[in-house]
């Protein structure tokens, strides 16, 4: 079987559970804390970052980009990725927005500070920082709410891997409640949608313990 090495609150892990999830490819989930650099994890992933799929025949992928890639080339249907090669761009261009500008601005400053550092007692949050994941997640909303406004899904008009990578980092954000679903409504609503997926199921189910998500976090009508 399939294993996949993740941490509960990694976004680029989520982006690949809910891959993995919609093709209904099965693989065994196994939390790996990054921070303890194992050095058995290490041989499978020099650059110590979740997640790693282990396939089938034993071979390790790292990077969740690249993992997409081989599952989306390897794997069944429903294709993530748009038959158009101008669609196609835009969603790996979306991916790189969410996976490089969100994470950065949102993600970053906001489950790392707040949850991570907790979790790998590595110091107090920084407190900037959170204000600064706080302004800019308004923002990621606010464009996420004019892109589905204009087409039924974030690339176009189906379901791609862009709207599973967005989904990924919003709803890591949700499970410690920092996302003001409030800014945009058309967000909140495409959102919903993606999380109303039976892939979507086991994300929700997620529990970290010592934090409490909101109880709105499991319901996909919110």
């Amino acid at each position: 079987m399939r294993r996949l090495y993740h941490m509960p609150l990694s976004a680029q892990s989520r982006k690949i559970r809910l891959v993995l999830g919609e093709k209904k490819l099965e693989a065994e989930l196994i939390e790996e804390r990054v921070w303890e650099r194992r050095l058995d994890f290490l041989r499978l992933n020099p650059a110590g970052e979740v997640p790693v799929l282990i396939d089938r025949d034993g071979r390790a992928l790292a990077d969740s980009a690249a993992i997409f890639e081989y599952l989306e080339e390897t794997g069944p249907e429903p294709r993530l990725l748009p038959s158009d090669p101008i669609d196609r761009a835009e969603a790996r261009r979306l991916v790189g927005w969410f996976d490089g500008k969100f994470n950065a601005e949102v993600t970053e400053s906001l489950v790392a500070e707040r949850a991570v550092k907790r979790l790998a007692r590595t110091g107090h949050p920084d407190s900037a920082r959170i204000k600064a994941g706080a302004r800019a997640i308004k923002t990621h909303l606010e464009y996420v709410g004019w892109l589905v406004e204009r087409r039924h899904w974030l690339a176009g008009e189906t379901l791609t891997i862009a709207d599973f990578a967005a989904a990924a980092h919003l709803s890591c954000l949700d499970y410690i409640g920092d996302v003001p679903w409030e800014v945009s409504d058309p967000a909140k609503e495409w959102y919903a949608r993606v999380k109303s997926r039976p892939c979507f199921r086991p994300l929700l189910s997620d529990h970290l313990p010592g934090f409490s998500p909101p109880a709105h976090y499991a319901d996909p009508d919110f």
